[in-house]
């Protein structure tokens, strides 16, 4: 190939509870997204028991999308986006989780904002289960560890896919899914604080999520043959501290863990390595024969993944080995974003390298973006060339995949496409955007959307199919 695809899919992407807001309108349930606080940079969020009186929980209101989606989308039409990936918010269909019928109004606001994305020919890319679960499904069964919250995401899946199977092609089961044995309360609202078997806890969560992943794999194929139904993971591409020998072991231990999910729902078993990262971490999971049955029969069509920075590990990263943690050293031939992240837009290019080379099925790269203090100037313009700088070099690097290694590579929707709430501390002034929201960290502004210097690069690269940059 000389040049990327015609039908590469250029957009955005967002997640339902970081943007919609209105989490208790129209019959919406409680989700365990909906239980975390505002946090600063020096300051992580709290998930707490429910939604406690005085606290501040910026994803109440988030940046208004659900009323505000029609003026976004047309927005994304204007850059020229060909697809845009956000989530179905579970408690808007099951307010409960264990519901015995689907909430209409729920189902009728994904009708109508997956018809406007049609309207302005967007594809929808729509992850299932974005860092949220239904809170009443951790109070009453304790969350994804146990078993029976499969039959409920198969039956939140059943619904949703015979709803949509005329309007979504792309789906996503679950957003990053290692997430659950790394931070197990956010994407689940397990608490594992204090408990000797917290291991067990998650890497049992984990099988039970990817079992409900593959029987809606299969469901959904069942439902329309044509569906593209993936997973999705975070790829952190780790590199060794040196040459030495013991800290190279250190790396691949560490990408193990991280391919440990992947190669289960690519491969549909676990393998000898997987089996020996459990035994290794003193772990062993209640798999039934039907679980079994369930991995093979629904691998998912294509692998998609977030990539924001890499990291470097040494023999000394135990703690970082045994549960495939994010953190790592710094890397002295790196900068760093304004929440100290590392930029390795080559780091990208490694990490579709090793999934293709490893899978051999189509990837999407569905999250990759800059969080930054964005300035409005005295012209009232927002000149966001850190952003372009950042998403420009990582568009290099995947051209090259894909034109110069032969990576088959689906699409790319840079995240927060437009500015939303941090999943990480809660802030807003952690922006994300090619589209200014005016909303600050406390919830004050009047949400008015503003076209920042990103927005006008973006549509460019778009109608170029990359060839501008």
């Amino acid at each position: 190939m000389e040049k990327l695809p015609d039908n590469f899919l250029w957009g955005g992407a967002v997640a339902a509870n970081q943007c919609e807001g209105a989490w208790n309108v129209d019959d919406k349930g409680i989700s365990t997204a909906d239980c975390m606080t505002a946090g600063t940079r020096d300051k992580r969020r709290e998930y707490t028991d429910g939604v406690i009186p005085g606290k501040y929980y910026p994803n109440h209101d988030g940046i208004d999308f659900y009323h505000r989606y029609k003026e976004d989308v047309a927005l994304f039409a204007e850059m020229g986006f060909r697809c845009f990936r956000t989530s179905i918010a579970w408690t808007r269909i099951f307010p409960n989780g264990d519901d015995e019928t689907p909430n209409e109004a729920g189902l009728k606001f994904y009708d109508c904002l997956f018809d406007e994305l049609l309207k302005h020919k967007i594809e929808p890319v729509i992850t299932i289960s974005h860092y949220e679960t239904p809170y009443k499904l951790v109070k009453k069964y304790g969350s994804w560890s146990n078993h029976r919250l499969i039959d409920f995401f198969v039956k939140y899946c059943n619904v949703i896919f015979r709803r949509y199977r005329d309007k979504v092609k792309y789906w996503i089961t679950f957003n990053e899914i290692q997430s659950i044995v790394i931070f197990p309360h956010v994407p689940a609202g397990i608490r594992t604080e204090g408990l000797e078997n917290a291991k067990q806890i998650c890497y049992q969560a984990a099988h039970n999520q990817m079992v409900a992943s593959a029987k809606a794999v299969k469901l959904g194929h069942e439902i329309n043959q044509n569906f593209k139904i993936g997973m999705m993971m975070l790829h952190p591409t780790t590199y060794a501290a040196t040459c030495k020998p013991e800290d190279q072991v250190a790396q691949m231990k560490v990408m193990d863990r991280h391919y440990y999910f992947s190669d289960v729902q690519a491969r549909g078993y676990y393998t000898n390595k997987a089996k020996a990262i459990l035994k290794s971490i003193g772990v062993e999971l209640d798999i039934t024969q039907e679980d079994l049955k369930d991995l093979k029969n629904g691998t998912v069509d294509y692998i998609s993944f977030s990539y924001y920075d890499s990291r470097i590990v040494d023999e000394s990263d135990e703690s970082n080995i045994m549960m495939g943690q994010l953190m790592g050293k710094e890397n002295p031939y790196l900068a760093s974003t304004d929440w100290g992240w590392p930029i390795d837009p080559q780091g990208l290019r490694i990490a579709l390298n090793h999934l293709y080379d490893r899978y051999q099925k189509p990837l999407f790269i569905v999250e990759n973006g800059l969080g930054a203090v964005d300035k409005i100037e005295t012209d009232g313009s927002i000149n966001d060339d850190q952003r372009i700088d950042y998403l420009r070099k990582h568009i290099q690097e995947f051209k090259k995949a894909v034109i110069e290694d032969g990576v088959e590579l689906i699409g790319y929707t840079p995240w927060g496409c437009i500015d939303l709430v941090s999943m990480g501390t809660g802030e807003m002034k952690k922006r994300y955007g090619l589209i200014y929201v005016d909303r600050d960290d406390e919830g004050k502004g009047t949400l008015k959307r503003k076209k920042k210097k990103s927005f006008y690069w973006y549509k460019t690269v778009i109608d170029s199919n990359g060839e501008v940059l």
